[in-house]
């Protein structure tokens, strides 16, 4: 386990985070997509935040993140929902005629421990082609193994 430290605290508060933009429009494509994990990486570091995973889909995005606790998550998702939705609606003016706002007020959030922390991450890393029929069956097969040992 790796752990880090600010003034106060010795840590390892990993978070498993998915939002998802308004109506699940699917618009995490192409230019966007890339544009968009581009500004995550850069708030991230900005923050003091390891992304140690992140991948879209279409209409959602997975975040793995190591997060200083002062700091705190909902700061964290916050603060990269605002800036890439002024910069992604600024940069691409479709999402501004198509969406009133990018982003749902809603997001998911767990804690992942050491022991799942490499199912999670195998998960966000597989996220674009999970949703194919044939990588669904493998994937829960090696879910199930992963369970099982």
């Amino acid at each position: 386990m790796n752990y880090k430290s600010n003034r106060n605290i010795v840590y390892s508060c990993k978070y498993h985070i998915v939002f998802c933009p308004k109506y699940r429009r699917k618009i995490l494509v192409g230019d966007v997509d890339k544009r968009l994990k581009q500004i995550i990486l850069n708030l991230a570091a900005e923050m003091n935040v390891e992304i140690i995973e992140m991948e879209t889909d279409i209409n959602h995005i997975h975040i793995l993140a190591d997060i200083d606790p002062q700091f705190g998550v909902n700061s964290f998702v916050k603060r990269i929902k605002g800036a890439s939705s002024r910069a992604l609606r600024s940069e691409f003016p479709f999402l501004k005629s198509s969406l009133p706002t990018l982003w749902t007020n809603s997001y998911f959030v767990s804690t992942v421990g050491g022991v799942n922390l490499e199912i999670v991450k195998a998960y966000i890393e597989n996220q674009q082609t999970s949703q194919r029929p044939g990588e669904q069956a493998k994937w829960e097969r090696f879910l199930n193994e992963q369970t099982n040992s």
